[in-house]
């Protein structure tokens, strides 16, 4: 951590780090949606509410930084968990066929 003091690095690895986490929520939000719908929004919201208990316990300012990123990237997947159901229905994105599927 001294090295990332020393160099000024914080806000590289902050904003490095954001760009990660924003990006693994994108997946995220669609496949709950495609395996889950929109029922698996409170799982969200536990993580979400996590991540804002870890701001609070976590003293380094970076981890703290980043565990506020991805409280708040889960907070706001549960309202994209709902346009993304929307944007199944117009048929952007493919509908999962709950039917099981038997061939033999």
């Amino acid at each position: 951590m001294e090295f990332i003091a020393t160099h000024n690095l914080s806000g590289l690895i902050i904003g490095f780090s954001t760009f990660l986490i924003i990006g693994l929520f994108h997946p995220l939000v669609i496949k709950g949606e495609y395996y889950f719908g929109v029922r698996c929004w409170w799982v969200f919201l536990l993580m979400g509410l996590a991540g804002i208990v870890a701001t609070f316990l976590v003293s380094d300012i970076i981890v703290s930084s980043l565990c506020g990123v991805f409280a708040f990237s889960s907070l706001w997947g549960i309202g994209e968990l709902f346009q993304q159901r929307k944007r199944v229905e117009k048929g952007w994105f493919p509908k999962r066929d709950k039917r099981l599927k038997t061939e033999e």
